[in-house]
């Protein structure tokens, strides 16, 4: 019960929608309104600038680390877990009637906790990426390798922390928070390499 709790608690602290509360905040924009569509710190940097992405990060990265410090070092696969559970929260957030962004800054305050190597790995596929222009395709490969990186560095415990925030991470790239303009496998192929549809300004 204390175990299911905590992951109960992981969720709830991830499904907290820091970015659309700041936006609303500093404003008085819900970001779903916007030409974005997204809930995420890109749209809100588009909106509201880099002191309110700051802030928003922060608050983004505490949620993240919540449960798997609350679960401690003695339990890593439950802390493996409440990071996953966190990353879920975030991303299919019932404040938002199912709607969230990608993940990459609760799966970020998770990794520091339980394996923080994942989280060099993962912020600095998406710094390659962007200076190629590619963050998305950065942040894909960033999430791929999160679980072999972790194997070699933390053992059975870090690929563990590492795939339990890259699975909800990717399967959110590929369905998004609308289905995609076309039918068939391609576009959900191409949302999970480069993270956003034809049309879109740029993945979020």
């Amino acid at each position: 019960m204390a175990e299911l709790g905590i992951l109960l608690l992981a969720f709830v602290a991830g499904s907290i929608p820091f970015s659309n509360l700041v936006a609303r905040r500093t404003r008085g924009v819900d970001l779903r309104d916007t030409e974005y569509n997204a809930i995420s710190g890109t749209a809100l940097y588009r909106v509201a600038g880099f002191g309110a992405l700051v802030v928003s990060g922060l608050c983004d990265l505490a949620k993240g680390a919540i449960g798997p410090l609350v679960a401690g070092t003695d339990r890593p696969t439950l802390a493996a877990l409440a990071g996953g559970a966190a990353v879920i929260g975030h991303n299919w957030s019932p404040f938002l009637r199912g709607l969230g962004g990608r993940g990459v800054g609760p799966a970020v305050g998770a990794l520091l906790v339980n394996a923080w190597p994942g989280a060099v790995v993962l912020l600095g596929a998406m710094v390659v990426g962007r200076m190629f222009r590619q963050t998305g395709v950065g942040g894909f490969f960033g999430e791929v390798l999160l679980a072999p990186v972790l194997w070699l560095t933390n053992g059975a415990s870090g690929a563990l922390a590492g795939a339990a925030v890259a699975v909800p991470m990717l399967l959110k790239r590929m369905v998004g928070n609308a289905r995609p303009p076309e039918a068939g496998w391609r576009p959900y192929a191409r949302r999970l390499l480069l993270d956003h549809d034809p049309e879109s300004p740029g993945p979020s």
